[in-house]
């Protein structure tokens, strides 16, 4: 078969990036508890808030350009798999926020205000494709390590009187509601795991070089130039 990036950027997100994010909703309610059973928890209402706000992110920051997506230039069939996969994003980023939020009390509610801040503040930030997938990197990865590594280790049965005391540091900090349920350490891996799934199907999502783009900067800059340096730039476009 001919080796076409157009091609290849259709099975991309005809058949990868839909089961890339159904693997993401599937593993990030999924929790292992300390008998090692599984535990599927439904992601909690205000992950779809979170959810919303990060699509009106990508929509922001062009990591997702829906007039690339969506449109009367494709036929019915891709219109309807391509709305499907913007919708499997939607709520692998639930999933995503659900992974590494804690499941109840006052931490609840601090990781949540934490995000939702976050999220909030970068509504009105400058952001390109690849600048917003480092910051998204960045803010899971700071909730992966306080959840699954600081959290954990404080709530593991059987800690040494060091994380004790650290516990006890912890509870006085957030007024004695410290309610972290205890899970196997396999929870932790299925949360790397899940975020890693989510960063690599961001980071497919992002435009290609040969990607139709936005030319309105380049059209504003070009009615700046004066009538010879336009005749002079149509001459090296139509040369190249």
């Amino acid at each position: 078969m001919k080796d076409d990036p157009a091609r290849r950027r259709a099975v991309a997100r005809v058949l990868l990036l839909p089961l890339l994010f159904l693997t993401v909703t599937l593993l990030g309610g999924m929790r292992v508890a300390v008998d090692r059973s599984f535990v599927f928890l439904p992601p909690p209402l205000i992950t779809l808030v979170m959810a919303a706000l990060l699509a009106s992110l990508f929509m922001r920051g062009r990591l997702v350009r829906l007039e690339a997506w969506l449109g009367s230039r494709h036929g019915v069939l891709t219109n309807v798999s391509h709305a499907l996969t913007l919708l499997a994003l939607f709520f692998a980023s639930a999933q995503a926020f659900n992974s590494v939020l804690p499941e109840q009390g006052l931490l609840h509610w601090m990781f949540a205000f934490f995000f939702l801040w976050t999220l909030w503040n970068d509504q009105f930030s400058p952001f390109d494709p690849f600048r917003l997938l480092r910051s998204l990197g960045v803010l899971f990865g700071t909730a992966f390590v306080l959840k699954h590594m600081i959290l954990a280790g404080l709530s593991a049965p059987g800690a040494s009187w060091t994380r004790r005391i650290a516990t006890m540091i912890f509870e006085g900090l957030s007024l004695g509601t410290l309610d972290v349920p205890a899970v196997a350490p396999a929870t932790g891996y299925i949360s790397f795991f899940t975020l890693a799934l989510y960063v690599i199907g961001l980071a497919l999502l992002a435009p290609t070089p040969d990607e139709p783009g936005d030319l309105r900067p380049l059209l504003r800059e070009a009615r700046l130039l004066t009538p010879g340096e336009r005749r002079a730039l149509v001459k090296e476009l139509e040369e190249e």
